[in-house]
């Protein structure tokens, strides 16, 4: 090998000598036991590396530590990631770039980040036999959120605010200034708006009042709060709905299809005050059937870049806690404007199907349209009509669930996978306080409804997925489903053979049709919660997106969401963008959509987590008057600190903690779902019978912790 002067492979040398010092964790070394770790023992190659460390010292890469020997200089590694918190006040980075691996922070060293802040990291050399790799905070990029819901405690000269959420392990410090009215050990939602440096404990102002811990109303607001969700409209919205009128133009109806005269109804929750969806049904002449998917015409209503418009976007959705709604749009347009409401003329966004007694689609049509539906009817009266065969449009509710019947059928035998379990309900008094538990039962009537709005949804997305190809490819919002991670589907199946079901998972389609057939066998059964909850947890999440089309779950090539635009934000930009291009409209900018599309996937995430945090609370509300009362549950869960079990009467979920258990010591099998005793090997494992009492309820931290009976 040549010289420095005349060496053309200098570079590459330089990077495989940093690449030795690196692998030997920074240690001091000459040119001849780097050239030994390299391999590289002629005089040349010797003369070459002693040339490239003494010119690189003089460039500040190395650095001569002592005569002869080198190291290099450290050189400063940054990363972004997000802060996951734990318990003790350290806290892991978890890295953008998926293939780096996470880095521990020390507590001095988060520099006031918080839980799911995006964080820019200084990273530090190895330590031998210390951490894989350790950080320091140095700037914080991005606050996942400044406020917090909790309990407020006041003195005579200041206020602290305790956070309700586990993972905020500051106490605020509240000036008496800005308490805004709030009472000591009132339930409040507080602001950071100022942190000191060298302050342990941020600055904050009291931003609502939510009122008295353990009401009803107080609790249901402060999960909202703590998920991100606003408690009220803004001025302006509201005044913006309120000025929107019911009344309908001849200008603009004769803009649309007419099913005014066509058979049309509505089937929804007894309870439920904004439908948005209708089915017309009718015969035609040469025998076979038009079948209407009728959604209410939000787009007509609400205009991109208005205060009404903007609101709906941040939203993105509905909340649906235990006791409550908190819609998307305005009371006005939810329950009034744009609710199919029995008996009056609505402007609605339609699909429209004519099909045979196969349920063979022969025509189908997209557009707006005006209906007048003739009859709301809730689940349970439209099943009466099913299971009795009689009663208001008994032959087209018949009809239409033969066809329902054919299609869903048709969607299993393609690959689709059915997830059914038992959906937890209560019984509330007038203070919202539970009085009983029971679960939902899907019935044919909601099968129906699901079927004919599953196929709205697939056609339209269809209609737009297959026109253009490549860069000619038009923008569209769709819901896609991505293939079960494979790692995750064996742990599964792997578990499911103790149960005596098998899984077949060597084609997507062989994994949907053997899950199919688990789900059948298992339903009514004491594991159906379990195991449907584990093989949820093995597929992957269904995403808002204009990359990809398909969706696995339900084994569709193309599918979108087009019937909820009242609840659902994308089903609004769905509606803006199959209108644009039925009127010739061409490519729009996907980027812009992929961002809307991002943001209604995370709050829609966010909305399912405040749902389950509304059920736990109710769970431990409900039995925080039982304590002492024993009932046999499932094992449903286990961590390195204890059970989670699921009582069979009432679907409550809580803990039986490790330290609890006296009669050995367990530890967790994580591969295995069980805890193990040590010394009798004694195992309890998910899907396990056992006997609880119940010990201890939390509400504050929606907790219910069990005894474990003998």
């Amino acid at each position: 090998m040549k010289t420095r002067k005349d060496n053309p492979y200098k570079e590459v040398l330089t990077q495989l000598i940093i690449d030795i010092f690196e692998k030997s964790g920074n240690k001091p070394l000459n040119y001849k036991q780097v050239s030994s770790k390299l391999n590289l023992t002629d005089n040349d190659s010797k003369v070459a590396i002693a040339d490239i460390l003494q010119e690189n010292v003089r460039s500040g890469l190395f650095v001569e530590v002592e005569r002869g020997k080198f190291n290099l200089k450290q050189i400063k590694v940054y990363v972004t990631g997000k802060v996951d918190m734990t318990a003790d006040g350290s806290a892991y980075i978890i890295p953008e770039d998926e293939f780096e691996n996470d880095i521990y922070i020390a507590p001095r060293k988060l520099r006031q980040a918080l839980h799911g802040d995006i964080v820019k990291v200084h990273t530090f050399e190895k330590r031998k036999g210390g951490r894989k790799k350790e950080g320091e905070v140095i700037e914080i990029l991005q606050r996942a959120k400044t406020d917090f819901t909790g309990t407020i405690s006041i003195s005579n000269n200041f206020a602290f605010f305790i956070a309700d959420d586990r993972k905020m392990l500051h106490d605020i410090f509240i000036p008496l200034d800005n308490l805004n009215g709030a009472k000591d050990k009132e339930k409040v939602v507080v602001s950071i708006i100022d942190w000191p440096s060298g302050s342990k404990n941020p600055v904050g102002t009291v931003k609502h009042v939510l009122g008295v811990k353990g009401e009803n109303n107080t609790e249901m607001n402060a999960i909202l709060a703590d998920y991100g969700f606003p408690l009220e409209f803004p001025k302006k919205v509201e005044e913006e709905a309120n000025k929107i009128t019911e009344k309908i133009s001849k200008e603009e109806i004769a803009k649309r299809r007419d099913f005014r005269g066509v058979t049309t109804f509505t089937i929804d929750p007894a309870d439920a005050k904004d439908f948005d969806d209708a089915i017309s049904f009718q015969k035609l002449e040469n025998g076979n059937y038009e079948i209407g998917v009728h959604i209410a015409d939000v787009s007509h209503f609400v205009i991109p870049d208005t205060e009404l418009d903007k609101e709906a976007f941040n939203r993105a959705t509905s909340v649906y806690l235990v006791d409550r709604v908190i819609p998307m749009l305005p009371e006005r347009l939810s329950n009034g404007v744009c609710s199919l409401r029995p008996h009056e003329d609505k402007l609605c966004f339609s699909a429209v199907f004519e099909m045979d007694e196969k349920a063979t689609i022969h025509e189908q049509w997209f557009g707006r349209t005006i209906i007048h539906s003739d009859r709301r009817f809730s689940y349970e009266e439209a099943q009466e009509v099913i299971e009795t065969k009689s009663g208001d449009f008994s032959h087209e509710i018949l009809k239409l669930n033969e066809l329902a019947y054919i299609l869903r059928e048709r969607k299993f035998k393609n690959g689709a996978i059915s997830f059914e379990s038992e959906e937890v309900k209560f019984t509330l008094d007038e203070n919202g306080k539970p009085t009983g538990v029971y679960t939902k039962v899907r019935k044919d009537a909601h099968k129906l409804i699901e079927d004919f709005m599953l196929l709205a949804n697939r056609k339209v997305a269809e209609y737009i997925g297959k026109q253009g190809r490549g860069k000619n490819k038009l923008t569209f919002v769709y819901r896609y489903h991505d293939v079960p991670n494979p790692e995750t589907l064996t742990t599964f199946s792997q578990f499911a053979a103790r149960f005596g079901h098998k899984l077949t998972i060597k084609t997507d389609k062989e994994t949907a049709k053997s899950l199919n057939a688990i789900m059948t066998k298992i339903e009514g059964s004491k594991e159906q919660n379990m195991l449907t909850s584990l093989a949820v947890r093995s597929m992957a999440k269904a995403i808002y997106t204009t990359k990809k089309t398909s969706h696995y779950g339900l084994a569709f090539d193309y599918y979108t969401h087009f019937t909820s635009p009242i609840r659902r934000y994308p089903d609004v930009m769905v509606h803006r963008l199959l209108q644009f291009y039925l009127d010739g409209g061409t490519k729009v900018n996907a980027e812009h959509y992929e961002k809307m599309s991002e943001h209604s996937s995370q709050m829609e995430k966010k909305a399912a987590e405040a749902e389950r945090a509304s059920i736990k609370y109710k769970q431990a509300e409900y039995l925080q008057d039982q304590i002492g009362t024993e009932y046999t549950g499932i094992v449903s869960g286990v961590t390195e600190w204890g059970m989670y079990v699921e009582i069979e009467e009432n679907k409550c979920e809580g803990m039986v903690r490790l330290r609890d258990i006296t009669d050995d010591f367990y530890v967790l099998d994580e591969k295995n779902y069980a805890i193990i005793g040590q010394r009798k090997k004694k195992k309890f494992q998910l899907g396990d019978e056992v006997q609880i009492r119940v010990k201890k309820v939390d509400l504050d931290k929606r907790q219910i912790d069990f005894t474990l009976l003998s």
